[in-house]
């Protein structure tokens, strides 16, 4: 996320994804995301976190599933037929290297440029939620998820999806 704030910064386009939530979108750098793919092979955990929806199986490895509305106090959205994992590169020291976000639907990819996006202010998101901050971007206000705080989330209850 520091190459995304550098390039916007200087006035340099970067490809970035919105990630369509129930009720809210995120938006990410493109080079954060290993891949986009269905929820076809996933397990299901029904202890808490609520937040902590399951595994998916991608290139032979169990990911943990998280849905950012809940992370965010929210309700639990539907897994849909629309319904897909982003698979974010995670930090060296998290294992398995990885983790995906719940997706209500395609991720579209969009170039971000200072020109097109600014802070937003003036719309709150929950005080203890990961998120870094809201943008504007035309007539849109995705969130930018702070990852760091995700993963140390996800290692708290490593022990339930390993």
């Amino acid at each position: 996320f520091r190459a995304w704030s550098c390039a916007t910064a200087r006035g340099e386009e970067l490809y970035s994804l919105v990630v369509p939530l129930e009720g809210s979108r995120l938006i990410v750098p493109r080079v954060c995301v290993a891949e986009v793919t269905g929820v076809g092979q996933m397990r299901l955990l029904e202890d808490d976190p609520a937040w902590l929806v399951g595994t998916v199986s991608w290139k032979g490895i169990d990911i943990p599933l998280i849905a950012f509305e809940a992370v965010c106090g929210q309700s639990m959205p539907e897994l849909g037929s629309r319904a897909r994992a982003v698979i974010f590169h995670a930090s060296e020291q998290m294992r398995p290297g990885y983790f995906a976000v719940m997706s209500q639907g395609l991720p579209q990819l969009v170039r971000v440029n200072p020109g097109v996006v600014s802070p937003d202010e003036e719309r709150p998101w929950p005080e203890d939620a990961p998120v870094i901050c809201r943008i504007r971007m035309i007539n849109e206000y995705p969130l930018v998820p702070d990852v760091d705080a995700i993963e140390q989330r996800l290692e708290a209850v490593a022990d339930r999806w390993r």
